[in-house]
């Protein structure tokens, strides 16, 4: 059986499209209330930063107020950025989600992908693995010890009790999100779910990572059948095959534009962006119900995973479409794989 749950990278627009702040943030409050309504098993959103890439650069906010509009959902940060942050507040701000939401927390790590926020908070990409490994080890510290203390290359303190502490014990199910051999067969090794996305990446460089993360379980004792791998697809449904290749035609080219920070003298996407591909792999996934039921078997052969995360929130696709896409989407192709 698949899983399901709904990404948002939170890809903003504010002034081509015209929707404050203020209005985008209630828009993914409903679509997380409608998410929960429709069976999704859980909602995540990104964290980035000085740029509207993404909206949302403190995760824990918003999680908190998306909490307070649902009751079973599964709420998830994809990803929190590690290195940026003192992991003593991250500890805190994540613990009080997990508080809040009544022990609905998914704790999604990374190390992030854009350039200009290392450059700023100033934090160098040369060691961010290993500030990565650092924090987290540091907020497992804070959520499972009554007096924590650490020493290490980045961050050292002593005698330290965190309030709050998470709900869910020993600590949140810990997701780590990445396509490399390294940092998936870490975090197999560390007994840790993984999530991985298809739109920047063709099978041929997922898999490897996968496999890795695999191998990392059985080499520490764990079972792979009990962990999950998560796959993130932009999805889009219609009942009329035009009209869906139309608007996800239009998101994908608006949301590839500003995905490529830091990328801006590439005068054309590569060639592993071609959208025909990318949907004959199920990269992408757009198109009716049959069509979205073929493009998910399609990601099924060419990738690993036991959970497909939709995201039906990006490129600036109107409120109203991206609630009719969910709802066709839960009714005629989830069944499809339960």
């Amino acid at each position: 059986m698949l899983g399901f749950g709904l990404l948002s990278v939170v890809d903003h627009y504010p002034q081509e499209l015209g929707r404050t702040t203020a209005d985008f943030y209630g828009e993914l409050l409903e679509q997380v209330e409608a998410a929960e309504t429709l069976g999704f098993e859980s909602f995540w959103v990104a964290e980035h930063h000085f740029h509207e890439y993404g909206g949302i650069p403190r995760p824990p906010v918003w999680l908190a107020a998306g909490a307070m509009r649902t009751r079973r959902i599964r709420l998830g940060s994809a990803v929190v950025v590690l290195p940026f942050d003192n992991p003593l507040r991250t500890a805190e701000d994540y613990a009080m989600v997990d508080a809040i939401s009544g022990g609905r927390l998914e704790f999604g790590i990374g190390s992030g992908n854009t350039e200009m926020d290392y450059k700023v908070f100033g934090v160098t990409r040369e060691n961010d693995r290993q500030r990565l490994h650092e924090a987290l080890e540091i907020v497992l510290k804070a959520w499972g010890h009554d007096h924590a203390s650490h020493r290490g290359e980045f961050w050292r303190f002593d005698e330290l009790t965190l309030y709050p502490r998470p709900m869910q014990q020993p600590h949140p199910p810990i997701w780590v999100a990445g396509t490399s051999a390294e940092g998936l067969g870490w975090a197999g090794r560390q007994g840790y779910h993984i999530m991985t996305v298809g739109h920047p990446h063709p099978p041929e460089k997922v898999r490897p990572g996968v496999e890795a993360w695999r191998q990392g379980l059985i080499q520490a004792g764990y079972k792979p059948e009990e962990k999950h791998c998560q796959f993130h697809a932009r999805t889009y449904v219609n009942t009329n095959t035009e009209r869906a290749r139309e608007i996800a035609g239009a998101a994908i080219t608006r949301y590839d534009e500003i995905s490529r920070i830091g990328r801006r003298s590439l005068t054309a996407p590569p060639a592993e962006y071609n959208w025909d591909m990318m949907l004959a792999t199920g990269r992408n996934n757009y198109g009716t119900p049959d069509q979205c039921i073929k493009n998910v078997h399609s990601a099924m052969n060419n990738y690993y995973f036991d959970t497909l995360t939709t995201t039906f929130n990006f490129g600036g696709i109107p409120h109203a479409e991206i609630l009719q896409s969910m709802r066709l989407f839960a009714k005629e192709v989830m069944p499809a794989f339960r």
